[in-house]
């Protein structure tokens, strides 16, 4: 084996030898380290030195030691699903590996590279990473990630000679043996390359992982990065739960301060550097530094460009490796690989779902979207048993409120025996994409804990709960032939988790982005209180405020930073088009709910029709916390670059009001046509209707909200259940306030756009002919609803000849 000049029987290649197409000579692992060596450190974007020991070296040492016919001995009559067996000869093999021979020049080229390696960073024994990097010959794509082991801080011959041999060892793992019987590869077809890296002192700072799309929906315009202290083993393997950060790259190219999103990890432990035989150690981290950010803003944006830059190399999603030297303070990027889970799904498929056969109706109620569900029922009376509920099974209750909202989340579906379509548990449902029957009266007698049930939403607007698990189907459409109505289709979003998915669904953009979600869900603060935070006595609030506040010394800072965090994701998943937020509408008992609340709110008999909207923001008491709000928009638009997002007011009852907002958005940096600022207006108030035509001249655009629109045309609360019987989106009166708003916003001089975001359109198909027919410029409708009324409306259109 010496002397050999041929590049594929070399037993070392360095990173500077190697590119991506060397995957048979070096694994993946070390093909993208030799391919960024060469190809992205020019481009500014710090890689650590090494070398790879190849595959070729990996089947000498096998030669060598006749290890070939010792592992096919031990590996007759292996049952795979036998753990026992399985745990027996894996151990066996690498314990005989582990205690064979590495050849003499298989050592001489191993000591005299990394000798070369420590004179390169002026080290004497240099510590190094060695890390496994798995291929198989005639099968470059195939993946052998997270079988193999990898060893940190190995120092000095003795250590990196046994790393070396524990490396090749690895091969035979557990999982790796089980992993390539069940795929059916031949366990000597398999080879494994070793990559010797300088380590990186992230145990003196940070490191991580990141991605150049969203993991969970595969969306394209950010990028994904997650860090916690220490080195990065901990994040990798899942020990942590890291920070994380989202930057989006549009923005970001703009050259503006493009992080959307941040949250804070609670980082409990860290991997740092150990002496003697463990050379690595995990320690717990510092209380105070668990509640600060690994990474600086401006560390961040670096590592998301970098990020941007490696795929554009590589012209595929990517998954990255980093990590920041705590002596030097510099950050280095030290692996990198093609992503291949969300990178190859198709996001631009919509399910339609049926069932295949029904049982036993349970009971029957309202239906909320069009999926079905099925699970074990859980029965649950009072929010105090909350924590008995589990991830997978039925929430069965009588209704929601926001305290519901954590097991909301987990629930394969919902059934309740109160509400209607714009009940708490409906809006929620909806969001979250979780079918849901409301109103239903008693589903809390009807159905009993444990029971198996299937919950149908796929049959028109009665929803049903079947006795059993029922099969079903999904038929899938391709969502890239769907036409684009002229009437524009627009959705509304409230849960800036979901908006991302959202996004793929054909739209116009989001025509109502409701601020009170991401108050009532990642605030969960009173604004008044954080405010005069200083000030509060209650014990118990001081408590909640700090314990939600983690990592904000500035509290006020804490509601605008996740306030313009919540928009900005939903307006940068579907930048460039209009999104539509509108500013806090919670009514003075929502708001009392949140924490500290009832010290600011007054009490009122009938909130729907009391302290909200225009008449709350220009109130002096309110006005300070109202310019938060501006502060968070400000800086969605300006720091980050979003100038789609458009503001919309609600609940404005008169032209006075109306001007003293818009006075105090100015007074706060929000001053309408400055920067393409445009200012919206709901019409959910006879008077927006009676006088658009003055009210157009104050804003760039009206929506109606029929929900509200129609109480109070109609003189019925919409929370009450003694009069709801009588509450009609298409009630005579209503149409006409509406068709009165649509002939005098495109009446006005210069003409207004006008939308409708009401709930009406996505419940009632004839509501929406109505309006296509009025000429209304956009539809915003629940994600659920956005393809079958666009669909809708293609057919109207068509018959309009439009």
């Amino acid at each position: 084996m010496k002397n050999l000049s041929d590049k594929k029987s070399k037993l070392v290649l360095w990173f500077d030898e190697i590119t991506k197409e060397d995957v048979g000579l070096v694994g993946g692992k070390n093909a993208n380290l030799g391919e960024m060596w060469q190809n992205i450190t020019p481009q500014g974007i710090k890689v650590p030195h090494g070398f790879a020991i190849t595959a070729a070296a990996y089947k000498y040492f096998l030669k060598f030691n006749d290890l070939d016919k010792k592992i096919k001995d031990i590996l007759k009559g292996l049952n795979a699903k036998n753990v026992l067996s399985l745990e027996k000869k894996g151990k066996e093999i690498r314990n005989l590996i582990v205690g064979s021979k590495l050849p003499d020049d298989l050592e001489k080229e191993i000591l005299a590279a990394y000798l070369k390696l420590s004179k390169e960073y002026k080290t004497n024994n240099t510590d190094v990473a060695v890390r496994s990097s798995a291929t198989a010959e005639d099968l470059p794509s195939a993946s052998f990630a997270g079988q193999q082991e990898s060893y940190l801080n190995i120092r000095g011959e003795k250590q990196l000679y046994l790393a070396v041999k524990k490396c090749f060892a690895s091969l035979f793992t557990d999982r790796a043996i089980s992993y390539r019987h069940d795929r059916h590869f031949d366990h000597f077809k398999v080879y494994l390359s070793i990559g010797i890296q300088k380590m990186v002192r992230s145990d003196k700072a940070a490191s991580g992982v990141m991605f150049s799309l969203d993991t969970d929906t595969g969306f394209r315009n950010v990028v994904l990065i997650n860090a916690s202290y220490g080195l990065g083993e901990n994040v990798v393997l899942g020990r942590v739960n890291p920070d994380e950060y989202l930057v989006f790259k549009p923005t970001l190219a703009e050259g503006k301060k493009a992080i959307i999103d941040k949250e804070l990890g609670t980082k409990a432990k860290k991997l740092i550097y150990a002496g003697g035989a463990k050379p690595t150690v995990n320690i717990p981290t510092p209380f105070k530094d668990r509640k600060k950010f690994a990474l600086k803003d401006q560390e961040i944006l670096k590592l998301a460009k970098w990020g941007v830059l490696i795929e554009k190399h590589y012209g595929r999603p990517m998954d990255m490796e980093w990590a920041k030297d705590g002596i030097s303070n510099e950050i280095f990027i030290v692996q990198a690989r093609p992503e291949t889970v969300q990178s190859i799904k198709d996001p631009y498929v919509y399910e339609e779902y049926s069932l295949n056969a029904k049982s036993k109706i349970l009971v029957e109620g309202i239906a909320v979207g069009a999926k079905i569900g099925y699970g074990k029922a859980k029965v649950i009376k009072s929010v105090s048993q909350i924590s008995k509920f589990k991830p997978g099974e039925v929430l069965i209750t009588e209704m929601t409120d926001p305290d519901w909202e954590p097991i909301m989340k987990i629930a394969s579906a919902i059934v309740t025996n109160s509400g209607g379509r714009t009940s708490h548990a409906a809006i929620v449902s909806r969001e979250l994409g979780v079918p849901a029957i409301v109103g239903t009266k008693i589903a809390t007698e009807a159905i009993r804990t444990g029971q198996n049930i299937t919950i149908s939403c796929a049959e028109g607007e009665v929803g049903r709960v079947y006795d059993g698990i029922l099969k079903y189907r999904i038929k899938k459409t391709d969502l890239k032939k769907i036409k684009k109505p002229k009437t524009q289709i627009m959705m509304n979003v409230g849960d800036p988790e979901k908006a991302f998915g959202f996004s793929f669904i054909p739209n116009g953009g989001v025509g109502l982005a409701r601020e009170e979600f991401i108050i009532n869900d990642y605030i969960k603060i009173h604004p008044l209180t954080l405010l005069g935070f200083k000030k509060i006595k209650d014990k118990n609030i001081i408590k909640e405020v700090e314990e939600l506040t983690v990592g904000y010394d500035d509290k006020v800072k804490f509601y605008v930073d996740k306030l313009a965090y919540g928009i900005a994701r939903i307006t940068a998943s579907f930048y460039p088009k209009p999104v539509i937020v509108r500013t806090s509408d919670f009514k003075s008992n929502e708001y009392s709910s949140l924490i500290g609340g009832k010290l600011f709110e007054p009490h009122e008999e009938n909130p729907m029709i009391g302290w909200r909207g225009a008449s709350r923001y220009s109130d002096p008491k309110f006005a300070p916390a109202f310019a938060l709000e501006c502060q968070a928009i400000k800086k969605v638009r300006e720091e980050m670059g979003l100038t789609n997002l458009i503001v919309m007011l609600p609940f404005v009852r008169t032209l006075n009001e109306a001007q003293k907002t818009l006075k105090i958005m100015e007074a706060n940096g929000l001053k309408r046509g400055e920067n393409g600022l445009k200012i919206y207006q709901m019409v959910e108030i006879p008077s927006n209707a009676v006088l658009a035509e003055e009210f157009a001249k104050l804003f760039d655009g009206f929506s109606v909200g029929s929900n509200d629109l129609t109480q109070l045309t109609l003189g019925i609360d919409r929370d009450s259940k003694t009069v709801s019987g009588s509450f009609s989106e298409q009630n005579p009166a209503v149409i006409r306030l509406i068709s009165e708003a649509i002939e005098k916003a495109h009446r006005a001089k210069p003409r207004v756009k006008i939308g409708i975001c009401g709930q009406a359109p996505s419940d009632y198909p004839e509501f929406v002919e109505f309006l296509v027919r009025r000429g209304i410029d956009s539809i915003s409708l629940n994600p659920d609803s956005v393809l079958k009324m666009t669909l809708k409306v293609l057919e109207i259109e068509k018959r309009l000849k439009r």
